[in-house]
C-alpha cells in the first residue's frame, strides 16, 4: 500500500489519541489512588527533601520536574485519595503523564507496521490499544505506569527499526536508532525494575540478529564484529552510563532529611541536610554510660528500639516489646551500662569482649532475653525488656563482640560491627526483618537467635551522646557516591521483595489478569473511576493468543511435512512479528508467577500491549485468508463486511465502557435505574 494510505491511516490513530487520552483530563479534581504516593514524591523532589522507595527514580523525577515547569509549588500534602485539589497546579502533571501514554499508540502503529509491512495490522494493534478503557485510565494520572509503558514500546519501536534494517547498517539514521533504543532501555528500567523485562527482549532480538549477520556468507565476519561493538556500546555501555546518571542526578537533588533517613545507614545519612548525623560531632570512641542508638546493619535495617507496651497473651512472657524501627524515634535510646555495677570512675571505654547491660532511656528497662519462642521466629528466643529503673537479672547481660576486631579492642560509634551475645543463652540478639502484627505497630521483629552466625546480628552505634570525650566530625564517615548508589540498590530490592499489602487493600493473583477478573477503584466517591480492561478487547486478545499459537503449529507441520514449500512473504513476516510479540507477552507476565511479593490488577498492562498488537496482527492475517474461502467474486466483500464488523464492534465496546475511565456518578451498576446496569458481566467487577 502506498505511503500516503499509511499516513492517513497515522494520522487518524494520532488525532483519535488526542481526543481519547486529554478528554476531562482535570477531572476528577481530587487525588485518585496512587496519586497520593507520586504527587506526594514528586513534591519531595521539588523541596529536594530525601524518601525512599522501592522504584527507581527517573519517573519520580520526571513527574516532580514536570510540575515544577507547569506552576506546581510542592506543597500539597498528597495525604489520601479523594483529597481536593482546590487551587494546586495538578493538571500539568497529569497532562505530563497523559501525554507519554499517549505516545504508545502511535509507537504501537509504528512498530507493528515495520514488523508486518501492513498498515491494516498496524491500525488494529493500535486501534485495540487506543479503545482499551484500562489503558485510558491508567495513563491519565500522576503515576508511574504511563512512563513505563511510553519508554517500554520506545525501547522495542527503537530495538525493531535497528532489527528491520529501516535505516541502513551504519548509517546515520541506523545509530540514530540505536542510540534510541539504548536512551529508552536506560529510562525504562530507571522507572522500574520491570524494565529489566524489555531488557531481556531486546537482548534476545539483538542476539537474533548478530546471529543471522553471521550466518549470511554473503557478507564477511567483520560485519558481525562491528555491529557487536556497535550494539555492545549502545545497548549497554550508553545504558549502563544513563542509569548511572539518574541515580547521581537522584543523590544531588534528594539533599535534604526526609522520611526514609531510617532505611539507608548513618554514613549515608551523614550527607542528608538536616539530618541529626549531617556535620554532626560526636565521641568517636563509645563509653560507658553513654547514651547510643544502635542501627541494625542488614539493608534497611532499623533501630533498636522499645516502648511501653507488652508482649500480648501467648507471645511468650508478657513482658516489655523489643523491636526494630526504621525512623528515629526518642524510644530508640539506649544507655550502656557495665554488667555488675552502676558506678564508672572516670572514662571507661567499651571494649570487644566486655560484658555490658543495655538500659532503655524512656521506660528504664534491660534488654533481656530467655528460652520462650520468639513471637513470629519459633526456632530463635524472645527478647524482652526487663526489670525496674535499671534492675533487673542475670538474662540481662549481653557480650559485646566486634567483628573482625580482637578481643580488647575499643568500639567505636558508625565504624565498629558489633554483635551482643547472651551471656546465659549463648544467642545473638538479631532482627529477622518480618513484621510484627498490629499490637507491635507493623514494627520488626527482634530476637535471639542460637546460630551465632546470623549475619542479620550485626549492629552499628549511630548517636553516640558522652560529654567527658572530645567529639569528631562525622564527615570522617562519608560514603562516595558508588557507595550510595549500590546501598541505594539493595535498599530498593529488599523493600520491592518485601512488599505487603495494606489493611482492606485490593491485591490479586497473576491468572486473574488476562481474564479481566476484579478492577481497582481509582476514585470512590460520588464521581467514580473503576481501573478494568476493555473485556471484549482482553477477552479477543486472549482467544487470539490461542489462535495464533494454533496458525503458527500448523504452518509448521505443513512446512516440515512439506505440503507447502514455503511461506508467503506477508505470511512469513506476520507470523515472526507474532512470535516475537508472543515471547514478549510471555517475558511481561509469567514472571510474577514466581514472585512472592504482593501483586496489583495493574501489572498486567505491559503484557497486554503485546496481546493486543498479536491480536490486530492476527486480525489482518485471517482478513487476508477468510474471503479467499468465499471466491474471486465475493471475497472483497466479505473483507470489508469482516473489517467493518471488527472495527464496529471495538468501537461500540468503548463506547459502553468509556464511563469507568471517563467517570460515573448516580447509582451503581447493581440497581436498575443505573446507566451501567447491565454491563456488570463478571460478578467480581465492582463498579
Amino acid at each position: 500500500m502506498d505511503r500516503s494510505f499509511r499516513n492517513v491511516l497515522f494520522g487518524i490513530v494520532c488525532v483519535l489519541t488526542f481526543s481519547t487520552r486529554f478528554y476531562k483530563i482535570n477531572e476528577p479534581d481530587h487525588v485518585c489512588w496512587d496519586e497520593t504516593h507520586f504527587g506526594k514524591m514528586g513534591s519531595w523532589y521539588i523541596n529536594r527533601t530525601f524518601f525512599f522507595d522501592v522504584h527507581p527514580p527517573l519517573g519520580k523525577m520526571l513527574i516532580g520536574l514536570s510540575g515544577y515547569l507547569t506552576g506546581y509549588d510542592g506543597t500539597f500534602p498528597f495525604d489520601k485519595p479523594g483529597d481536593k485539589y482546590e487551587n494546586t497546579s495538578y493538571v500539568g502533571m497529569r497532562i505530563f503523564c497523559a501525554s507519554l501514554g499517549a505516545s504508545i499508540i502511535p509507537m504501537t502503529f509504528l512498530t507493528v507496521d515495520q514488523m508486518t509491512n501492513s498498515p491494516v495490522a498496524a491500525l488494529f494493534s493500535s486501534l485495540l490499544i487506543l479503545f482499551d478503557v484500562g489503558l485510558i485510565t491508567l495513563t491519565q494520572y500522576i503515576l508511574l505506569d504511563p512512563i513505563l509503558l511510553c519508554f517500554m514500546v520506545g525501547s522495542i519501536l527503537g530495538a525493531i527499526k535497528v532489527s528491520y534494517c529501516s535505516s541502513k547498517e551504519f548509517s546515520r539514521g541506523w545509530w540514530a536508532w540505536l542510540v534510541f533504543t539504548g536512551t529508552m532501555l536506560a529510562c525504562c528500567i530507571s522507572v522500574k525494575f520491570v524494565g529489566l523485562f524489555v531488557v531481556i527482549l531486546v537482548g534476545l532480538i539483538t542476539i537474533a540478529d548478530l546471529w543471522n549477520c553471521l550466518g549470511d556468507l554473503s557478507r564477511p565476519v567483520a560485519d558481525t564484529v562491528r555491529n557487536f561493538f556497535a550494539r555492545a556500546l549502545c545497548l549497554i555501555i550508553l545504558p549502563i552510563c544513563l542509569y548511572t546518571t539518574f541515580f547521581y542526578i537522584h543523590l544531588k537533588v534528594l539533599n535534604r532529611s526526609g522520611s526514609g533517613d531510617g532505611f539507608y545507614s548513618s554514613a549515608f545519612q551523614s550527607q542528608l541536610v538536616g539530618n541529626s548525623l549531617y556535620n554532626a560531632s560526636m565521641p568517636y570512641q563509645v563509653a560507658y554510660g553513654a547514651i547510643v542508638t544502635l542501627k541494625n546493619h542488614r539493608t534497611g535495617g532499623g533501630y533498636l528500639h522499645s516502648h511501653f507496651h507488652l508482649y500480648p497473651e501467648g507471645i511468650g512472657a508478657r513482658q516489655q516489646q523489643i523491636t526494630t524501627y526504621t525512623h528515629k524515634d526518642d524510644n530508640n535510646k539506649w544507655i550502656i551500662k557495665k554488667f555488675n555495677t552502676e558506678e564508672v570512675k572516670g572514662v571507661e571505654i567499651v571494649k570487644s569482649g566486655d560484658l555490658v547491660r543495655l538500659e532503655h532511656i524512656a521506660t528504664r528497662r534491660n534488654i533481656h532475653s530467655h528460652k520462650e519462642q520468639g513471637p513470629i521466629t519459633k526456632k530463635h528466643y524472645q527478647v524482652t525488656g526487663y526489670g525496674e529503673n535499671g534492675l533487673g537479672d542475670a538474662n540481662d547481660v549481653w557480650r559485646v563482640v566486634v567483628q573482625d576486631g580482637k578481643d580488647g579492642s575499643e568500639v567505636t560509634a558508625v565504624r565498629s560491627k558489633l554483635k551482643f551475645v547472651h551471656y546465659l543463652q549463648s544467642c545473638v540478639l538479631t532482627t529477622t526483618g518480618k513484621q510484627l502484627p498490629k499490637w507491635a505497630y507493623e514494627q520488626q521483629e527482634v530476637t535471639c537467635n542460637p546460630n551465632l552466625r546470623d549475619s542479620n546480628s550485626l549492629w552499628n552505634v549511630e548517636e553516640n551522646i558522652f560529654e567527658k570525650l572530645p567529639n569528631v566530625n562525622f564527615e570522617v564517615y562519608a560514603p562516595s557516591f558508588l557507595e550510595r548508589f549500590i546501598e541505594s540498590h539493595a535498599v530498593m530490592l529488599q523493600g520491592n521483595a518485601g512488599l505487603k499489602p495494606k489493611e482492606g487493600e485490593i491485591t490479586s493473583r497473576p491468572w486473574q489478569w488476562p481474564i479481566n477478573y476484579r478492577g481497582q477503584f481509582f476514585s470512590g466517591s460520588q464521581y467514580r473511576i473503576y481501573l478494568l480492561g476493555n473485556p471484549v478487547i482482553w477477552w479477543s486478545n486472549l482467544i487470539f493468543i490461542i489462535l495464533f499459537l494454533m496458525i503458527f503449529t500448523l504452518n509448521a507441520i505443513k512446512l516440515q511435512r512439506g505440503y507447502i514449500k514455503s511461506f508467503t512473504e506477508p505470511h512469513k513476516m506476520k507470523l515472526k512479528a507474532c512470535a516475537w510479540l508472543f515471547i514478549g507477552w510471555l517475558l511481561h507476565y509469567v514472571p510474577f508467577w514466581a514472585m512472592g511479593r504482593v501483586l496489583y490488577f495493574h501489572h498486567y498492562f505491559p503484557a497486554l500491549l503485546f496481546s493486543s498488537m498479536i491480536t490486530g496482527i492476527i486480525i489482518d492475517y485471517l482478513l487476508d485468508e477468510i474471503p479467499m474461502l468465499f471466491g474471486e467474486q465475493s471475497s472483497k466483500t466479505m473483507y470489508h463486511v469482516i473489517f467493518g464488523s471488527i472495527l464496529s464492534i471495538i468501537v461500540y465496546s468503548f463506547y459502553l465502557f468509556a464511563p469507568l475511565a471517563y467517570g460515573m456518578s448516580g447509582p451503581s451498576s447493581n440497581e436498575h435505574n443505573s446507566t451501567m446496569y447491565g454491563l456488570k458481566w463478571l460478578d467480581t467487577w465492582e463498579f
